[in-house]
Order: structure tokens, then C-alpha cells, then sequence
């Protein structure tokens, strides 16, 4: 199993729950995505990102096909609209 955490730093704070709204919403339209779990950070400071999300695939070759999927790409556009940094580890288990 592949795991892949990913940060979000977002740019507007007030974006975050309509992001964690976004990436939830692949939940059932990605047939590659086992789970998806978002969570948003309760501290808040300035160095601290604002939510993680974290994926589950089969397989590296279904991440891929994850990664380039309408749905995905439609989420990455907003992501990319708000976000200021990111920081992400894939992992297998």
C-alpha cells in the first residue's frame, strides 16, 4: 500500500474549509483512491501549515493514475489558487 501525506500551507486562511471541502469530494470520484483523510491544524502560527491530507493507493502505478485524473487535476487547480507552500512524504507500507 502507498501512503502520501501531503501539507498545506494556504495564502487565505478563510480558503481552508472550502480546500478540505475539495479534496474530500475525491473521495468517491477517483476509482484509484482508497481513502482520504483531511485535517486541519488547530494551532495556528505563523510557521505552521494549515491542513494535512493523507492518501491510500494499491500501488505506485495507481497514485499515478490518481495524480492524473480530471478530478485531481480540477482540486490541484484550486489548491494551487490559494496555496503558499506545501510539503509532502509517500511512503509504503
Amino acid at each position: 500500500m502507498i501512503v502520501n501525506n501531503v501539507l498545506l500551507k494556504l495564502n487565505d486562511r478563510d480558503k481552508i474549509n472550502q480546500t478540505k471541502n475539495i479534496l474530500l469530494r475525491m473521495k468517491n470520484e477517483i476509482k484509484y483512491l482508497l481513502t482520504i483523510q483531511v485535517e486541519l491544524n488547530t494551532r495556528s502560527g505563523e510557521d505552521d501549515y494549515d491542513l494535512l491530507f493523507i492518501t491510500t493507493f494499491k500501488t505506485h502505478e495507481e497514485m499515478e493514475k490518481y495524480l492524473s485524473h480530471p478530478k485531481h487535476i480540477e482540486a490541484a487547480e484550486f489548491i494551487s489558487s490559494v496555496l503558499d507552500s506545501q510539503a509532502s512524504v509517500c511512503y509504503e507500507t
